[in-house]
């Protein structure tokens, strides 16, 4: 069991894991379609996600150069990667402040066949 943050700024802007994992990865690949097919996710579902996140923060988060028959680049802004140094972070301090309540939630929880013999 694990915890999951998202963070919502308003009802149309919300930070979560998914596309804070986008970022980290277009921080890893230098490429915003390299970083989408390592989530298995589709181009425009990346490129869609990454406009988002530019709208939602005063300055963009990730820097896109068109490319030519070798593709375009990406790179996260020093406060792209602030804002993923932060939300893990605050992931973290929630899941160390919340563990001893975690763990009482899954002693409730169902377990199937298959599933007890993974934990």
């Amino acid at each position: 069991m694990r915890l999951s943050l998202k963070i919502r700024f308003s009802d149309e802007a919300a930070l979560g894991p998914g596309k804070v994992r986008l970022l980290e990865l277009i921080c890893e690949t230098g490429s915003i379609s390299a970083a989408g097919r390592e989530l298995g996710m589709a181009y425009s579902r990346a490129w869609k996600l990454v406009n988002e996140l530019n709208a939602i923060f005063k300055e963009p988060l990730v820097i896109a150069q068109p490319g030519g028959v070798k593709g375009g680049t990406a790179a996260v802004t020093p406060l792209g990667r602030d804002v993923i140094t932060r939300y893990r972070s605050i992931e973290s301090d929630l899941s160390e402040h919340a563990a001893a309540q975690l763990a009482a939630l899954d002693r409730y929880v169902r377990r199937s066949k298959r599933n007890s013999t993974q934990h």
